[in-house]
């Protein structure tokens, strides 16, 4: 199981932007919603490793939040409330967005399936890592690019979406580090997997 403690950096100096992102995660088929646990904070439940790699990276870059993601067993059966859950994910999740708040990325995994290998969750880090670098440091020409394809366009119409040639599209993407980060993102969920396993 995998839950999300996310924290808004430098909170006491912006808006709260706690219910943007409540609604912003609103649709996503998580077990438990995020909802605020204390804060300027929010957390949420899922068993999907591929749903937490998409919102970890979405979330860190923004440049608004610092997203720990803790890995391991919960308490069955889930609460109604995703504030009244317990168990040893829940314990790794806080641990993990205190240290992303001092790591490159913004994202920390914490904890493991006491089953899963030991290298599991520190190499989900590393990646997820490498990717909220990447995926922080695009323009806004490159993400609009890349946010074009993921939903579903092909590289052809996405241009013509944009309004810019195919060519440019293909350079957009290159220079946006699409590849990279489509590769990143097979490596970093099946980590997250092998982690709660």
């Amino acid at each position: 199981m995998f839950v999300l403690t996310i924290d808004q950096r430098r909170s006491r100096r912006d808006v709260d932007r706690v219910p943007d992102l409540l609604e912003r995660y609103s649709n996503h088929p998580l077990l438990r919603p995020f909802e605020r646990t204390a804060g300027d904070e929010a957390q949420a439940v899922t068993d999907d490793a591929a749903l937490v790699v998409d919102i970890a990276l979405s979330a860190a870059a923004s440049g608004h939040w610092s997203v720990g993601i803790g890995v391991g067993p919960v308490e069955q059966p889930l609460p109604a409330s995703t504030r009244a859950g317990r168990g040893p994910a829940f314990e790794s999740a806080r641990r993990a967005v205190e240290r992303a708040k001092n790591l490159p990325g913004s994202i920390a995994v914490d904890g493991a399936s006491p089953n899963a290998a030991a290298d599991a969750a520190p190499n989900a880090e590393a990646a997820l890592m490498l990717l909220s670098a990447t995926v922080s440091r695009r323009s806004d020409a490159g993400r609009a690019a890349v946010d074009a394809v993921r939903a579903g366009m092909t590289q052809s119409d996405a241009a013509d979406h944009l309004g810019i040639s195919k060519q440019a599209m293909s350079q957009r993407l290159s220079v946006a580090g699409w590849q990279a980060e489509e590769a990143g993102r097979r490596l970093a969920t099946q980590l997250l997997e092998a982690a709660d396993r």
